[in-house]
Order: C-alpha cells, then sequence, then structure tokens
C-alpha cells in the first residue's frame, strides 16, 4: 500500500489541568520535515514530539500544533493575564537595535508590541508545567496516526491514477513492439526502389541490399530498450502492490526516470514518425508519473 504525503488528524485528550488538543497537517517534501508550535509552558517537549512525528511519519511536511485549554476559573471569571515582562523587554531591546541598524522610520510603542501574541499569557499558564508526557505522546501520536489514515486513503486514489498510466504505457509499448519490424520492411523496399532508378538496367544486388538492411537492423534494434522499460513497469506496480509499510516513493522516483532515459534511447534510435509518435505518448504518461510520485510518501 503506497500512502500520499498529503494528510490531516487531530486528537485530544483531557488531563487533570483541562483539554489537551493535537492538530496535525502533512504536505509532500523530499524528506521529512515538521514546524512545531507549542505553548511556552509545553516547549521543553519539542524533541521528543518530533522524534515520534518522524517515526509515524518518516516523509513529508509535517505542520503540527498542541494546546492545552484549562478551564476558566470557578467564579466563572475570565482567567487571569499577566505581562512577560522579561520577553517584552527583549522584545523591545531587538527592536529598537533594528531600527538603529537598517534606519527605520516609526516609533516602538504598545500597539507595536501588543502584536507579539506571547507577551500576554494566562496567570496560570505556568500550571501546564503539570502536563506529564505520556499525555503529550498519547495525543501527539493519535493525531499523526489520524494523519496516517487519510494519507492511506488519498494513497489509494493515487495508486488507482498511477496504474493507469503504467497501462497507457504498456499498451504504447505493443504498438511500438509491432511497428519495430515494419520499418525495416519499409526501409528495405524504400532502399530497393532508390538503388533501381539510380542503376537503371542494372540489377540490384541482392546480397548487398541485405547487408545493409542487417546493418540498420543493428543500428536500429530496440528490443534491449523494451525489455528494460518493460522490467521498470514491471517493477513499478510490483512497489505500488507491496504491502510494505516502509516509504516507496524515492523508489518510484528513480524508477521513474529510468523509465525516461529509456524512452529517450527508443526515439533516439526509431528513426520512424510512427514510433517517434508513439515515444512522445510514453514520455508524456512518465512526466504524469512524475507528478504523481512527488506526493507519494
Amino acid at each position: 500500500m503506497i500512502r500520499s504525503m498529503t494528510g490531516y488528524g487531530e486528537a485530544e485528550r483531557e488531563t487533570p489541568l483541562g483539554w489537551l488538543r493535537g492538530e496535525i497537517k502533512t504536505v509532500n517534501h523530499r524528506f521529512f520535515s515538521a514546524n512545531v508550535r507549542l505553548p511556552l509552558s509545553l516547549e521543553r517537549h519539542e524533541p521528543h514530539i518530533r522524534e515520534w512525528l518522524r517515526t509515524i511519519l518518516p516523509r513529508g511536511h509535517v505542520s503540527y500544533s498542541l494546546r492545552l485549554e484549562m478551564p476558566d476559573s470557578d467564579s466563572g471569571e475570565a482567567p487571569a493575564l499577566r505581562l512577560d515582562e522579561g520577553r517584552a523587554r527583549q522584545y523591545l531591546r531587538v527592536l529598537r537595535l533594528m531600527q538603529e541598524r537598517l534606519q527605520l522610520p516609526g516609533e516602538i510603542d504598545v500597539a507595536l508590541l501588543s502584536r507579539f501574541g506571547d507577551l500576554i499569557v494566562r496567570a496560570d499558564a505556568e500550571e501546564a508545567e503539570g502536563v506529564v508526557l505520556d499525555d503529550v505522546r498519547a495525543v501527539t501520536e493519535a493525531a499523526a496516526r489520524a494523519a496516517v489514515l487519510m494519507r492511506e486513503e488519498e494513497g489509494a486514489r493515487l495508486r488507482n491514477d498511477l496504474d493507469e498510466r503504467l497501462q497507457a504505457i504498456e499498451t504504447t509499448l505493443r504498438g511500438i513492439e509491432a511497428r519495430a519490424p515494419e520499418r525495416l520492411v519499409a526501409e528495405r523496399d524504400r532502399l530497393r526502389r532508390a538503388i533501381a532508378e539510380l542503376a537503371g538496367d542494372t540489377a540490384v544486388e541482392e546480397e548487398r541490399l541485405v547487408q545493409e538492411v542487417a546493418y540498420l537492423a543493428e543500428r536500429w534494434d530496440i528490443s534491449e530498450e523494451l525489455v528494460r522499460l518493460r522490467a521498470h513497469v514491471q517493477l513499478f506496480r510490483d512497489l505500488l502492490d507491496s504491502g510494505s509499510a516502509e516509504p516507496v516513493g524515492k523508489r518510484l522516483g528513480f524508477l521513474n526516470q529510468e523509465m525516461n532515459r529509456e524512452a529517450n534511447t527508443i526515439g533516439s534510435k526509431a528513426n520512424d514518425a510512427v514510433i517517434e509518435h508513439q515515444v512522445v505518448a510514453i514520455k508524456n504518461e512518465i512526466e504524469r508519473l512524475r507528478e504523481q510520485i512527488e506526493n507519494v510518501e
């Protein structure tokens, strides 16, 4: 089963401090890449979270956010807020330095600083320090598995499209195989007519003509390229049908490159308009495969 790298997952877990909620969005990427957004009180868990995500989602760009929704006070009043004064002073110092070095106009005032959402925090945010690592892991892994499920569903749709492309390539290959010997016969007849026109009443040396056709047959031979291209198509399909949980996107990408190389060689040796058009059709399908493969894990 292949998996797409596009997916979404979310999970939540009730803790003594409130609801812990995680959300994951994934898109295609050559390697594993993660953007993790956490409350300040949970940032210490980021290395663990990245490792858990890498284990379940080994390829793709992952955007993960985790938040703790703590209940309001028993009085029903909104939770108390406080200023993170130390962080505010750091922002102010950096902004002044930037203004000085870059000669920037404008004022650094409360309106500007208030745009930084981490300067005003709930007064009880320190309580989030009590969130246990097991709860963080449970929510993170549950959200990741939900994303995997969506990636598998999308992968099934990708699988159907890729299979259609492979079938189109195989159909065209059969047409090339049928056409290949015909072009030699046509070339032989063309040579015979050309020689007859030049020689006039002189008899055509059939043996010399046979030698020339044999030389062309060797130079135009595409049987090895056809065999290799068929083998690549079959291996491509085997990887699609594999039940392995290992990512196959990179291997499919390599096969796609090899298929394109064989198609180019067939086209360069074709010396026949019909085969050249068929090669163009194959290369179009290979390009469509490449576009889809970019989203395969």
